[in-house]
């Protein structure tokens, strides 16, 4: 999008948030990189640039805004809504995993040279992998600089960078200013937590029925793997360096996300998968204008706009609890929850001694994996249309997974006069795992 200048400019000069985390905005004159939505007058048009990334801008020289934090914005949609290579990689790097494994390890995850990602990235987001990962770890160390009394040479290590050094300068260059101004600055907003509890909060695209997502969520919980408690849905990560407990609670204009980690080092993955979790990065606006062209679909969605597709934190997890369901919890990792009543991280394959969890490990479901390619992996295994399609939506994160032989579609279309709904359906492309919210 930062290419069409006219759109850009239209919506800075709206400040319209919902193309935040679309593209940024610079000010040539200032050197500074903002949201659309941020509230200074916008400039003339002759002095902004637009960029496709936060890493791009900040490869181009401009320090991020301390007004609207554009480093903070809701992350892309395009991430979610797309399957092909530069969408895949960068929802892996998101995951952290050029943080553990560089820029080799993302390319062997998604069977691809470096060269070849090196060039599609830079193409689309004008920044490479490395550039991207950086300006990630930048906002995970302004996290915790400014949510927590960890000392600043451990946030260094805990944000992912080699050397305090290498800490030091990239905040300097991307925030314009130290890790100590930056910690001074935040003092005097910082909320108290328990000992242990980064407080966060995670920013949307409005409309957003909470109420329906967090209903869902409820009716599924695992005993000992999620609660309720307190208005807040709190559950158990498996993280890469350990577990983590967090809580997640709505609020108009954004979600409290309270985290418990047991290393620092997971918190820029634990929020992605909390992000992910809660379907934080879709564009609702796109999706329920679509749907509305459809006049079976427009008074739901009139009533209840905004509604999301809850996700997953392990596509693992999800694919274990649609076909086995909950009698593994007990050979997860037990855990000690002083805040509530959680007891375990639900188990990995490895641990799982059944067939189907032997079965499952050969199948590519990461946050990177091809979607349908996983698909036809998944019915090899004998898992019925219905299922495979439930996993593809929630586990994989595909906007567009749908059976139309799904019992809780079916009951929800009776009443519609939709007589072919496979027909039907190919209407509400690519968004009908979203369709399918409104039905069930």
């Amino acid at each position: 999008m930062h290419k069409d200048t006219q759109s850009c400019l239209r919506a800075v000069r709206a400040k319209d948030a919902r193309f935040d985390g679309w593209f940024y905005a610079a000010v040539i004159t200032t050197g500074i990189y903002c949201r659309p939505s941020c509230p200074v007058t916008p400039p003339k048009s002759a002095n902004l640039r637009f960029f496709p990334s936060a890493a791009a801008a900040q490869q181009a020289g401009f320090r991020a805004c301390r007004r609207c934090r554009p480093d903070a914005s809701p992350g892309s949609p395009q991430w979610n809504e797309r399957a092909d290579l530069v969408a895949r990689a960068m929802r892996l790097i998101a995951d952290g995993v050029v943080d553990r494994g560089g820029v080799p390890g993302l390319a062997s995850k998604l069977g691809y040279s470096v060269r070849q990602i090196q060039r599609q990235l830079l193409a689309e987001l004008g920044a490479g992998p490395l550039a991207i990962a950086r300006a990630q770890r930048a906002q995970t160390a302004r996290l915790l600089i400014e949510t927590t009394p960890v000392p600043l040479g451990d946030v260094a290590f805990a944000a992912g960078f080699a050397s305090v050094r290498t800490f030091n300068d990239t905040v300097r260059e991307i925030f314009a200013q130290t890790p100590s101004e930056l910690r001074l600055r935040a003092r005097s907003r910082q909320q108290s937590a328990a000992p242990g509890t980064l407080t966060l909060r995670l920013p949307f695209r409005q409309p957003l029925d909470a109420d329906d997502l967090f209903a869902r969520l409820k009716a599924e919980m695992l005993p000992g793997v999620e609660e309720w408690r307190d208005g807040a849905y709190r559950r158990t990560l498996g993280l890469p360096h350990g577990h983590g407990i967090v809580a997640l609670r709505p609020l108009p204009e954004h979600i409290e996300c309270r985290l418990t980690l047991a290393d620092l080092r997971d918190l820029s993955t634990a929020i992605t998968r909390c992000r992910r979790l809660l379907d934080l990065d879709a564009d609702p606006v796109a999706v329920d204008e679509a749907l509305r062209a459809d006049p079976v679909l427009t008074p739901l969605v009139d009533k209840d706009p905004g509604r999301r597709v809850p996700r997953t934190v392990s596509a693992e997890e999800f694919a274990v609890r649609a076909i086995v369901g909950s009698g593994v919890v007990g050979y997860g990792t037990p855990i000690s929850d002083p805040a509530g009543g959680l007891t375990h991280v639900f188990p990995d394959l490895a641990s799982l001694d059944l067939p189907i969890a032997r079965a499952l490990a050969e199948v590519d479901l990461g946050v990177g994996s091809d979607w349908f390619q996983a698909r036809e992996q998944l019915s090899a295994l004998g898992i019925d249309v219905v299922t495979v399609e439930t996993i593809a939506k929630r586990a994989l994160g595909d906007p567009d997974a749908f059976s139309a032989a799904d019992p809780a579609i079916r009951c929800g279309v009776r009443k519609l006069g939709i007589t072919d709904l496979a027909t039907h359906s190919t209407t509400w492309r690519p968004w009908r795992a979203y369709a399918g919210q409104y039905l069930s």
